[in-house]
């Protein structure tokens, strides 16, 4: 499938914003929707809505087979040992948390140690922020490099025998670097830790193997590749989820409930109380068959050159402040000397393009940085260098007009 049949499956690509036609580069805040996702979701609503589990009827069948089906789906995805070890949540902050509220509770105390990096989303800094203070663990941080990247020497002096969690990103959402997760599990276990990983930027862009990873726990969303909002997907290996308690409980999650004491379901339903996110799963199901359709080795050489392309096309503009490694997932996150990022995102709107601003939810890496905010453009596989050349032309103009204005 070529870059214009991909785009021809986003129909929200195809508009004006300001009398500019669309140039969407924020998909690393959310991705947009192809028709096979949207239609699988419009399907379920109009032919088989119905709960799932509890009932015997024809509808409930079919939407529990899909809802099923779509397990499967992510398993094979992310190459899970078995279908117990994936949880469908509402995302990766609450995947993250499920992980720092029942796993990291009841296996830290005073004096362990808790290891992240300054690269960090605020949802894999602040449940960790919480435990450690419910504890008395000890919250460490990686340091970085200058670019922004991790090196494993500063990995094996801050992780020690008293660390029993690690939890990095694979991908930064602001640095676009790629980190090196399988050697750092390995230094992680070396030292009797479990290994975390934050892919929410990652699981959308490239082939995950937790199996080759040996992560111990991983969590992703379904908005940011192609999929919904409101669906999230946990992985964790058997043998820890099932002696982890369940942070939500309710119907669905239970086996037997008494008067005074209840019992759970196996895995993975123990940790998926309440209705769940049928549509949700549904559509993220057909997001991945979309995905891998298009293939996800494809779909990462493709980011590879636009980034790259990126890099080149905007480190010619004077005045520019690139963030970030020289190798890098899909993104730029950039700021133009003496003008506020949000002034930066607001011209490229009026021109039909779309960025984000802000500090990105990473505010220690913005302190790191020496920045209170960034300008940030993403890409993903519907994305074209003319794409490029249009946002590197806005960017000019934008320095000129607030040069102009100073």
């Amino acid at each position: 499938m070529n870059i214009q049949d991909i785009r021809k499956q986003f129909p929200i690509l195809d508009q004006e914003v300001n009398g500019h036609p669309l140039v969407y580069l924020d998909s690393a805040a959310t991705s947009q929707k192809p028709l096979p996702v949207i239609e699988a979701i419009t399907k379920y609503y109009r032919e088989y809505n119905s709960n799932v589990h509890r009932g015997v009827h024809t509808l409930g069948t079919r939407a529990t087979d899909g809802y099923e089906n779509a397990r499967e789906k992510v398993r094979q995805f992310i190459q899970a040992k078995s279908i117990e070890e994936i949880i469908f949540t509402r995302g990766t902050t609450t995947a993250l948390n499920m992980v720092a509220s029942s796993y990291g509770l009841s296996h830290l105390q005073k004096g362990d140690e808790i290891v992240i990096s300054y690269m960090e989303h605020h949802a894999n800094i602040i449940p960790w922020q919480q435990v450690a203070k419910e504890t008395g663990a000890k919250l460490k941080y990686i340091p970085l490099q200058e670019d922004g990247t991790i090196a494993l020497k500063d990995v094996e002096e801050t992780v020690t025998n008293q660390t029993k969690i690690v939890s990095l990103a694979l991908v930064s959402n602001v640095l676009g670097t790629i980190n090196p997760i399988k050697e750092i599990a390995e230094i992680a276990h070396k030292n009797g830790a479990v290994m975390v990983v934050d892919a929410a930027q990652g699981a959308p862009h490239m082939k995950i193997d937790v199996q080759n990873l040996d992560c111990d726990f991983l969590a992703f969303s379904g908005h940011k590749m192609c999929g919904p909002t409101g669906i999230g997907v946990l992985y964790g290996k058997k043998e820890l989820l099932e002696n982890m308690e369940p942070v939500e409980t309710g119907g669905e999650m239970i086996d037997f409930v008494g008067l005074y004491e209840s019992t759970w379901k196996e895995l993975p339903w123990k940790f998926e109380a309440g209705t769940p996110i049928i549509a949700g799963a549904i559509g993220l199901a057909a997001a991945i068959d979309f995905l891998e359709d298009i293939g996800l080795d494809n779909i990462a050489n493709h980011e590879h050159k636009l980034a790259q392309y990126a890099l080149q096309r905007l480190s010619e503009i004077e005045g520019l402040t690139i963030y970030g490694p020289q190798e890098r997932a899909g993104l730029v996150t950039f700021n133009i000397e003496d003008v506020h990022p949000h002034d930066v995102a607001t011209v490229l709107d009026a021109e039909g393009i779309a960025v984000r601003a802000g500090h990105h939810c990473a505010q220690p890496l913005m302190k790191w940085l020496n920045v209170s905010a960034t300008a940030r453009a993403s890409f993903y596989l519907y994305n074209t260098e003319d794409e490029i050349d249009k946002l590197a032309l806005a960017i000019q103009k934008t320095k000129e007009y607030f040069g102009n204005v100073i």
